[in-house]
């Protein structure tokens, strides 16, 4: 028969915190845990302080870009009134060319 150590439980346990002891390093403490979280709430409140300055900032330009597009509608108004104008202008002026043409009896 095979040779069975004493206790297999004792066994079974060194060998256990053999293991734990070569993995120490890379397992974490209730320490670690704890400043994780504490980094975490902090990268939260960053992160919201952050979303509240972009929602400021986002509202700012839309409110220039409100103001800008408004002006720019004004001056495409008013280019239009003054096109319009002129045309009518220039409609009355050429009708009145083609009444004076017609009295002194010159072609066209």
């Amino acid at each position: 028969m095979a040779e069975q150590p004493e206790n297999i439980v004792l066994a079974l346990l060194r060998e256990l915190r053999a293991d734990i002891a070569k993995n120490a390093d890379r397992m974490a403490t209730k320490d670690d845990i704890a400043r994780l979280d504490q980094n975490i709430d902090r990268l939260d409140q960053k992160v919201g302080i952050l979303r509240a300055d972009v929602a400021s900032d986002l509202a700012e330009i839309e409110k220039r870009l409100s103001d800008r597009i408004g002006h720019l509608q004004r001056a495409v108004m008013e280019y239009h009134s003054s096109a319009i104008g002129h045309g009518v202008l220039l409609s009355e002026f050429d009708e009145r060319l083609r009444q004076v043409e017609r009295r002194l009896d010159i072609a066209p």
